[in-house]
């Protein structure tokens, strides 16, 4: 991590800065607002005592988990400390303090009575740092190595990150699998190439873009990069019920799968649906006979159409309207028409031309048309006729 031509370098994965100082210790900083998974204090400064002997300890990425503080120490967000781990201690960096942490173990569904948490057991000094970022600076060398090693042995797996532990006795391999993968003469290999301990983690394709990060296509940073740690499926229904387009390079995120967001909105429009009537009932009037072509829920509207297959004189009413004329019906009673406003959605005009395309979001989606071939096809007959020598 340290080079000698560089005093002051970023550690974006672990959320500090570490720097060389003049007297040539190892100063690391934490840089609130520059790490993944990042959660705002807003009861900073508020004081409980039955929290404040629990803190937030990050480490690589979004790894992060609640400790107790049991060095007898004073600790504060920022400080660098040393912590239990299932072998040896690791090292990480204080996020979070007081009160805020209660709302940390009700959102991971933590018991405080019940649940056994590691200790934190003092304050990291210099030769920790020194070992730790000794550890840090090896692990994309590993990351290398070991991607090499799994393709040798043919394994069907993808090692997406190295996290050394605090003491470098340690090394948790982060990998991506489409299935279950027998890894047992995996391990021994790398525990004889790189002399460490080894743990094999697999995550699945969200949590692999919560770590490298980015931008969503609406213009933030990507929920599972940000705040998100539990991920629950998405289906293609949740996209029916909101009435998006079914198509797969809209609907799908930078994991590949289909976007997290899609479920955020879900509650509120099956809530706003139930407010509809039934879309198989038609509508019976004295003009014509009405059958249901589209509806927003969250705008109260919904639009009906003369002709069940296509747009034709589309009128837009409420619901309660619907409903209405829907009882009218059962009692064998036909209004004189919807008493709706006429819809142009079918009529739309383009005042601009468009030449090459390039203002159309869906210009992807376009099937070709099937009549350019047959003209190609009929201009090369009328070539090879007025050109009967050519082929010759």
């Amino acid at each position: 991590m340290i080079n000698e031509k560089e005093s002051k370098k970023y550690d974006c994965s672990r959320g500090c800065t570490v720097e060389r100082t003049s007297t040539g210790e190892l100063e690391c900083t934490y840089r609130q607002g520059c790490c993944k998974l990042e959660v705002y204090d807003w009861l900073a400064g508020v004081s409980q005592e039955q929290w404040n002997e629990f803190f937030e300890v990050r480490f690589k990425n979004t790894r992060k988990a609640i400790y107790r503080n049991a060095s007898g120490q004073s600790i504060k967000t920022g400080d660098m400390v040393i912590v239990e781990a299932a072998n040896g201690h690791d090292l990480g960096i204080v996020t979070l303090e007081g009160p805020i942490i209660a709302h940390q173990m009700k959102s991971k569904r933590i018991n405080p009575e019940t649940f056994e948490f590691k200790k934190i057991y003092r304050k990291a000094k210099q030769f920790d740092v020194e070992k730790w970022q000794e550890a840090i600076a090896r692990e994309h060398e590993v990351m290398i190595r070991s991607r090499q090693i799994a393709a040798e042995l043919g394994l069907e797996m993808k090692i997406g990150d190295v996290e050394y532990q605090g003491d470098g006795s340690k090394a948790i391999f982060y990998y991506i699998a489409d299935g279950r993968v027998d890894f047992r003469q995996l391990i021994k290999v790398y525990a004889e190439t790189f002399r460490i301990r080894i743990e094999m983690k697999q995550i699945g394709a969200r949590q692999e873009a919560g770590r490298i990060g980015g931008t969503g296509p609406c213009g933030r940073e990507l929920c599972c990069s940000t705040w998100m740690t539990q991920f629950t499926s998405v289906g293609t229904n949740a996209a029916r019920i909101q009435n998006i387009s079914l198509n797969p390079q809209k609907l799908a995120g930078q994991c590949a799968k289909l976007k997290c967001c899609l479920n955020y909105e879900v509650p509120i429009y099956e809530e706003a649906t139930k407010k509809l009537p039934p879309r198989n009932i038609p509508l019976e009037t004295q003009d014509a006979t009405y059958y249901f072509f589209s509806a927003d829920p969250l705008k109260g509207e919904i639009t009906y159409s003369t002709d069940q297959r296509r747009p034709a004189n589309l009128e837009v009413i409420t619901p309660t309207k619907a409903k209405e004329i829907i009882e009218m019906n059962r009692r064998g009673q036909k209004p004189i028409n919807l008493g709706g406003k006429q819809s142009n959605v079918a009529m739309v005009e383009i005042d601009y031309q468009n030449v090459v395309g390039q203002d159309d979001l869906t210009r992807f989606d376009k099937k070709k048309s099937k009549n350019n071939n047959h003209n190609r096809r009929q201009n090369g007959r009328k070539n090879n006729e007025k050109n009967p020598t050519r082929n010759s």
